[in-house]
Formats: structure tokens, C-alpha cells, sequence
């Protein structure tokens, strides 16, 4: 049975975050979604990694955009895990799962960066599998510009009516907020506008189980894999 969900870094309540082992571990789970981050390395590859800095995640210190892939490279992510490649990352998931890719752009920080993903999304022929995701609209502006089929979405905080007119302009599909400001009213919201919503990140059974009674069109996106399939599958 697949589990329709959105695996959250992979599955790094067990194992590194944003490594192609926690990628494996959601494809054995059989989720149908996987999601991660990407930033730009100094020599313009996009690269799968949350934070700016490479200090909370490997055993490195230094902002990510300042390192080769090279150096990077050196680096341990984990467990002996490298950081990986958007390419590998994707190659890894190809024809099994849908992507979210996290954008991390802030402000001007990479420049290029969107024309770096959608080139490797491109070259990996996965662009029916994948869509593009953002906090920072601008980036998300600029993807549409670049390709005007790839398919893009917002992350926001809190519930807000205000994106529904952007997002109807700029053909955006998805839109991502925290789960605890997810309401019976703006779900019905965003199904009038045609948007496929997705919580973030809610870990604990019960609130899975709730957000499954409540919100079934919902797309979770958690921490917690084998609890979310538990709850999915009604075990």
C-alpha cells in the first residue's frame, strides 16, 4: 500500500536529514511524496541541505554557498552520508515518487538559483515529477519566468486569503503552511481555488490522526514516517 504523504527531509526522525539514506528509507515506506531542500555551492550546483550555514548538519562550519561541491564533498553529512546533488537526489527518487523541492533563497543570497534547479530538473527529464516550492515568493516569480509549465508552489506561516490571487496569476498548484493554522474554513478555501494544501510538520499520532479525520485532501508533511503510514492505513 502506498502512503500518501510528504516524507520531510527524508526521514530524519531516523535518519540524516536531506541524505539519500533517509530518501531510501521513505521509498521502502512507500510514501508518494518526498521533500527536500536545496541551495547553490560557490560553483553554482544546486545541492540538497536545509540551513545556509553546513554547521548544524555535517561536521563543517561555513556558509554553504562559499564551499565547491568539491569541498563539500569532504564533508560528513551524517552517519558517513555526503551532502547530496539535486541530481542525485532526483536520479534516486526517478519514477517512484513526487518531489517538493524546497527553494532556499533569501532575498538575492543565490543568484541563479532557480535557473540552476530547473536545468537539472530538465536534464534529469523529471519535470512531471517534481514542482518547485518557496518561502520566498520572489524565487517562485522567477521559476514561472524561466518555465511556464513547471509546476510551483508557496510556503507560508499562517493561514492567509491574500496568496489565492497571486497564485491563480502566476499558475500555482501547491501551497504549504503550518498545520496548526489549518482550518475547516480555509481548507474549503483552497479547494475553491483549485490548490492542493500541505501542513507542515506535524509529528505526534494524534495530531496525524485528527488532521486524517478532518482534512483527508490535505498532503501531510512530516517528520514521522512509519507513524503518519500507521495512521494512514488505519492500523
Amino acid at each position: 500500500m502506498t502512503i500518501r504523504g510528504l516524507a520531510h527531509r527524508g526521514y530524519p526522525l531516523k535518519h540524516p536529514e536531506n541524505t539519500l539514506r533517509g530518501f531510501r528509507a521513505a521509498l521502502e515506506l512507500k510514501f508518494t511524496h518526498l521533500e527536500f531542500d536545496v541551495h547553490l555551492t560557490k560553483d553554482g550546483v544546486p545541492v540538497v541541505i536545509h540551513d545556509p550555514t553546513v554547521d548544524r548538519t555535517t561536521n563543517g562550519t561555513g556558509a554553504v554557498k562559499d564551499f565547491t561541491l568539491e569541498e563539500l564533498r569532504k564533508l560528513d553529512a551524517g552517519g558517513g552520508e555526503q551532502i547530496p546533488t539535486l541530481e542525485e537526489a532526483l536520479l534516486l527518487v526517478k519514477d517512484r515518487m513526487l518531489v517538493d523541492i524546497e527553494l532556499k533563497q533569501t532575498g538575492s543570497m543565490h543568484a541563479g538559483l532557480e535557473a540552476a534547479v530547473i536545468e537539472v530538473i530538465k536534464l534529469v527529464d523529471m519535470k512531471e515529477q517534481v514542482f518547485l516550492t518557496s518561502f520566498d515568493h520572489y524565487s517562485i516569480m522567477r521559476a514561472r519566468e524561466l518555465d511556464a509549465e513547471i509546476e510551483l508552489g508557496l510556503v507560508i506561516y499562517g493561514a492567509t486569503p491574500a496568496v489565492f490571487p497571486f497564485m491563480k496569476q502566476l499558475g500555482v498548484k501547491y501551497l504549504s503552511l503550518k498545520y496548526v493554522f489549518l482550518t475547516p474554513e480555509y481548507a474549503e478555501e483552497a479547494k475553491k481555488h483549485g490548490i492542493q494544501l500541505m501542513v507542515w510538520t506535524p509529528d505526534d499520532e494524534n495530531q496525524l490522526q485528527t488532521l486524517k479525520s478532518n482534512y483527508p485532501d490535505v498532503l501531510i508533511c512530516t517528520n514521522n514516517l512509519e507513524g503518519w503510514a500507521k495512521v494512514y492505513q488505519g492500523a
